[in-house]
């Protein structure tokens, strides 16, 4: 006999459909101060006490943090008429809080009072903080996805899955704790005009060849680019992912801040840009950076790095046009980036003390593993997820399955671009600590790049900054 879904939404949540209300658009003043001191006075020292949640012993608490995450799970609800649990889920998409404290604590304590969000069995993580909640002080709360019953040791190869998806997400004692279910691959993106003006082709197999592999390659094309008065990228951000990513090991050495010296380099390749007048010395996310996108800037700039995510839903927005000859719509390509990098996302994991193991691990296993026809990965990839949207899965062998030619990319097929880009990148190198250190090194950057400090006083600035606001031993 089949038995009913029953979808609950925290009463609390106000969706916003632009996901940028105030916080007086959510909540009274009085209810959010509140909100976020319980947070703050949350005594970390106090014994950890396992407090059984309130749901019913036949639900299965979801907490996400993007709104994907809410159409996978009811999506699954769908296809799953059979599965013998009611699922609540709690979205804190538009919600205006410090999500990775709440979900630690939560975590943590294994019970937090506010307002009646139960402790999740099953919880979205972004990519730039997840370190912490697989490899971090708060991977111990969290189950390895071998005890929720999944194959990790053949399912994650035979669906080809990233390498950086699965270091990132096995923790310190080698277990697979999380995995993503979209491909945040980097390449890089540029515009097919400038590529033939400056050298007479916009195929994709020789811009390769031009821009890299290697930083000399790199330089050498921005050169060239520079004669014809353009730019190689629009500020010193764009290229940061690729050194990052690049780096043999992350911030955090045995507890004590450490430069890696590829990601120390970043001070030349950055200086090197600006002084070169390579770029139009914007910084990413700025009006300036998105003028680029639509050919408006100081100078018209060659591209930007970055995932599948970046084309879909940040250049492609704000090129200028809706259909070719609009704007810069149509006149975009997609070759290999001089590094390979990865860039965004988010994993889906599961709290250690969950009542209902295999039926989360079932809901898991469908949402990053599963290349069926019926599986998240085959709906993602053929526009039975979105209506009219082809996402790029995680998984490597559902994505060689299909195609998407674009219009916008002058008809170059956005998945075969994708598909080899950035799968051998490292993970290895990510920390806990990578969405603080990472903006207080860039910060610093730009200063000296700008003139405002020496090169010594930048780095010197920024180990003193990691030092007052971070718990990592800086000598």
């Amino acid at each position: 006999m089949k038995k009913l879904f029953l979808i609950f939404i925290v009463a609390i949540i106000y969706f916003s459909i632009a996901g940028c209300s105030s916080k007086k658009d959510r909540f009274d003043g009085e209810s959010i101060d509140k909100f976020q001191k319980d947070i703050e006075d949350i005594d970390e020292q106090k014994p950890i006490e396992t407090v059984t949640p309130a749901a019913d012993d036949d639900t299965i608490i979801v907490w996400c943090i993007t709104s994907e995450l809410y159409d996978i799970v009811n999506k699954f609800i769908e296809t799953h008429p059979d599965f013998d649990y009611k699922i609540k889920i709690n979205s804190f998409a538009t919600m205006d809080v410090d999500y990775e404290k709440l979900l630690y604590e939560t975590l943590r304590k294994g019970h937090l009072s506010l307002y009646d969000f139960e402790v999740p069995d099953i919880y979205s993580v972004e990519m730039s903080y997840v370190a912490r909640f697989t490899q971090g002080d708060a991977y111990q709360y969290s189950a390895d996805y071998k005890e929720l019953g999944i194959d990790v040791d053949r399912l994650p190869r035979d669906a080809e899955i990233p390498e950086y998806y699965v270091e990132i997400g096995t923790n310190p004692e080698g277990k697979l704790m999380g995995l993503g279910y979209h491909n945040t691959s980097g390449a890089f993106i540029y515009r097919r005009s400038i590529a033939k003006e400056v050298w007479g082709t916009d195929e994709p197999s020789i811009i390769n060849d031009i821009i890299g592999p290697g930083w000399d390659k790199f330089f050498e094309a921005a050169e060239d680019l520079k004669e014809k008065g353009f730019g190689i990228c629009s500020g010193i951000e764009d290229i940061w992912h690729m050194v990052k990513n690049s780096a043999d090991l992350g911030w955090v050495l045995d507890g004590k801040l450490y430069i890696d010296p590829k990601r120390e380099a970043f001070l030349d390749y950055a200086y090197k840009l600006v002084e070169n007048d390579y770029t139009n010395n914007t910084k990413a996310w700025s009006d300036a950076w998105y003028q680029d996108m639509k050919g408006e800037g100081e100078k018209d700039i060659l591209g930007f790095f970055g995932p599948s995510w970046l084309v879909n839903y940040v250049i492609m927005p704000y090129c200028g046009g809706e259909t070719i000859g609009e704007g810069t719509y149509g006149d975009w390509a997609i070759s290999n980036a001089p590094l390979d990098f990865f860039w965004g996302g988010s994993m889906v994991m599961a709290r250690k003390d969950t009542k209902h193991k295999e039926a989360v691990g079932e809901i898991l296993e469908w949402i990053t593993l599963d290349t069926s026809e019926t599986g998240l990965q085959e709906l993602w990839a053929s526009e039975e997820f979105y209506p009219g949207v082809k996402e790029i899965p995680a998984a490597t062998k559902v994505a060689k399955r299909h195609e998407n030619r674009m219009d916008f990319l002058g008809g170059q097929d956005i998945f075969e671009a994708y598909i080899s880009a950035g799968y051998h990148t490292s993970g290895n190198n990510s920390t806990m600590y990578d969405v603080s250190i990472d903006g207080y090194w860039l910060e610093q950057v730009h200063e000296y790049v700008n003139g405002g400090k020496t090169r010594e006083e930048a780095i010197a600035d920024f180990k003193e900054l990691v030092d007052e606001r971070t718990d990592v031993v800086v000598e």
